[in-house]
């Protein structure tokens, strides 16, 4: 049997382990190095070329309905009461159980509730995970559920009647999401009267309908636009470090919010 020799180290190379290159064959093992070497295509704002997957969007619409499942078990079990009792937002508790800031994102008040939010949650998911990629999408999702919740915990009036009301669903995540959708929009130059049309369609039914928790949405929204401008003008070159130590500072700027308000208290 006839070898030839790897252009990188010399070895023969069998004829089913040649791997093409420019200039002559590589090895495998060769051929190896040189792809972990590269870095992988990305896109505009970072996600990988490679990876179209929506896997984040998926586990958390998965994630929320197997909780709506859990709210709705009889309540001769206790269970239903129990997962509703434990996760959702409310501002009297947060001092002593606060994650109830993000575990109230996961609970919905109605079948209805949770297929409009898990609906946009996966419209909005299949443009925007596969383009900022699954870490900053993630960061931008939980941010702006976080956002929300803060939003409720300083707008509800201690002792008030709101002081001791539950708030549940993703809908300060998703508010994030079209904030994100619409900032991102604007970065690249494309038309946004859609976007538009559509949060000031669902500001106006947050601020008109009742039991819409409106301080929720709109602090989902703001968040979401912060953290998305953070990740929209990060420089490409610097784009890694500036994206972390936004979604840092977001963050803590949260904590600092929710800290702040129970010391008033």
């Amino acid at each position: 049997m006839a070898y030839v020799r790897c252009q990188r180290c010399g070895r023969p190379v069998c004829p089913a382990c040649q791997v093409p290159s420019a200039v002559g064959v590589h090895c495998v093992d060769c051929a190896a190095r040189a792809s972990a070497g590269r870095r992988a295509p990305t896109t505009a704002l970072g996600g990988r070329l490679s990876d179209g997957s929506t896997l984040v969007t998926k586990a958390l619409i998965a994630v929320c309905t197997v909780v709506f499942i859990a709210q709705e078990i009889p309540a001769s079990t206790g269970m239903g009461l129990s997962v509703i009792r434990d996760l959702a937002l409310v501002p009297a508790f947060v001092g002593a159980q606060p994650w109830r800031l993000l575990t109230s994102a996961l609970l919905h008040g109605s079948i209805m509730h949770l297929a409009f939010n898990m609906w946009a949650l996966w419209v909005l998911g299949e443009a925007l995970e596969p383009l900022l990629g699954r870490w900053r999408y993630s960061a931008l999702m939980a941010l702006s559920a976080l956002g929300g919740s803060t939003a409720v915990y300083w707008l509800s009036a201690s002792g008030s009647r709101d002081w001791f009301t539950a708030t549940v669903g993703a809908s300060g995540a998703v508010f994030g999401l079209f904030a994100a959708m619409f900032v991102i929009q604007r970065r690249f130059g494309r038309d946004t009267t859609g976007i538009v049309g559509i949060l000031a369609l669902n500001l106006v039914f947050s601020f008109t309908a009742a039991g819409i928790s409106w301080q929720g949405h709109l602090g989902g929204l703001v968040t979401g636009g912060v953290v998305a401008a953070v990740y929209a003008w990060a420089p490409r070159e610097r784009r890694g470090t500036l994206s972390a130590a936004g979604t840092a500072a977001v963050a803590l700027a949260l904590i600092g919010l929710v800290a702040l308000r129970l010391a008033s208290l």
